[in-house]
């Protein structure tokens, strides 16, 4: 087998190098010394992937030298108080690059780490100051760019390695605020290891991809998409239903995981290209807080959002040629067949509804234990996200009320 090494996006210049088609330890040294000259790495690895796995021991042992520093484990969503504690780690090593081995939310960490240490963040208060939301009074006037480069080496499908803006939530307040910007730069590398992400449990795998799904979807239905970004989309969608079925079936399938892996790459086109997600994306920030990880965050939400955009017929026709081009899948309308739909009266929200249980996935809130009582905190911080206000049916409190109340229970 060889490297193949290509731009993630060849018309994003500044898209991260994809490298697949060989083990991470034998590619990554190549790339750290040579693509990036770098000599003091610091890693942040998955909690599970240490205790249960030799892949860190694997990992150090390939970077040699090179290697400065470690933070095994940091919890979903990338809590503030940990990301200024690997910020603080981080530079007291010397660190001129940042390799992560794990999921979506120590990608999200590594970016703001990497912007933190360029700003001479420490504290909470430098940290909020970094923020990109439109809401934010204290935003610096002078901002200095990402300094320290970010290689990702992912075990699930959430994306976050193809984008220059990540999430992180205040331990303050519970709420997840945006980081981006023109001086936030993404991940210089990513590498796909196919074998590696065999490791990720099967309900993490299989929901980070209904996330990338969801991003797919949430593209083809948007009101102020363009052609690219929809091809790159439908091609995602190509990849990921059947691979991610395929997963389901034979977790060890390598070649699945390689082509979900594919699916998503090209489901962060979109995002990355500056085409508005909806409200599966914006409430979902607002429920991983809460518990809810990233990708369950879509499987809950994202029927709920195409039914709710369909009923007030704000992307009709968008939404039908996404029901038509999943019927057509073998693999996905065999789905959709045994579970009872009929092509005549299903919609696309019906079908995500089915493809998600067919992978065996949480559907409502109150599998996280998240009842009436906390809907109107979650509505209230909703409001304020962005992709809440470029959803294609406009929402106000009691829409997002709305559409809580579908997934209750």
């Amino acid at each position: 087998m060889t490297e193949s090494l290509t731009r993630a996006f060849p018309s994003h210049p500044t898209s991260p190098l994809v490298s697949h088609g060989l083990p991470f330890a034998h590619v990554l040294p190549e790339h750290i010394a040579n693509t990036l000259r770098a000599s003091r790495v610091y890693v942040i690895c998955s909690g599970s992937l240490a205790r249960n796995t030799s892949y860190l021991s694997t990992l150090k042992d390939a970077l040699g030298d090179r290697f400065a520093g470690v933070r095994i484990g940091m919890r979903s969503h990338s809590l503030w108080s940990e990301i200024l504690e690997v910020v603080a780690d981080a530079r007291g090593c010397g660190a001129d690059c940042l390799v992560t081995l794990g999921a979506g939310s120590l990608t999200d960490a590594a970016k703001i780490v990497s912007y933190a240490i360029a700003n001479d963040v420490s504290t909470a208060d430098e940290l909020a100051s970094l923020r990109g939301d439109k809401d934010n009074p204290n935003r610096r006037e002078s901002i200095n760019p990402s300094a320290i480069p970010v290689i990702c080496i992912p075990t699930t499908l959430s994306g976050g390695e193809y984008s220059s803006f990540a999430g992180g939530t205040n331990d303050a307040d519970g709420r997840k605020y945006s980081f981006s910007g023109p001086k936030m730069a993404g991940p210089a590398l990513v590498i796909l290891d196919p074998e590696l992400a065999s490791t990720t449990p099967d309900s993490v795998w299989l929901s980070s991809g209904v996330r990338a799904l969801d991003h797919c979807v949430e593209t083809l239905c948007a009101l102020q998409s363009n052609e690219t970004a929809d091809e790159a989309a439908r091609l995602g969608l190509k990849r990921l239903v059947p691979g991610l079925l395929k997963c389901k079936k034979n977790p060890k399938d390598i070649d699945a995981r390689l082509e979900c892996f594919l699916g998503g790459r090209d489901s962060m086109l979109a995002a990355t290209s500056g085409v508005p997600m909806g409200a599966s994306h914006g409430i979902g920030h607002q429920l991983g807080p809460r518990g809810v990880g990233h990708g369950e965050t879509s499987c809950i939400l994202n029927p709920a959002v195409c039914k709710y955009n369909y009923a007030k017929k704000a992307n009709v026709a968008r939404q039908d040629a996404v029901f038509k081009s999943l019927w057509q899948d073998n693999e996905a309308s065999a789905v959709f067949m045994g579970r009872g739909l009929k092509e005549e009266t299903a919609d696309l929200g019906d079908l995500m509804d089915a493809i998600i249980r067919e992978l065996g996935l949480p559907r409502t809130l109150k599998e996280f234990n998240i009842g009436e009582d906390k809907l109107d905190g979650i509505a209230e911080h909703s409001l304020h996200d962005r992709w809440v206000q470029t959803n294609p049916a406009p929402l106000d409190k009691e829409g997002i009320l709305e559409i809580l109340r579908m997934v209750l229970q």
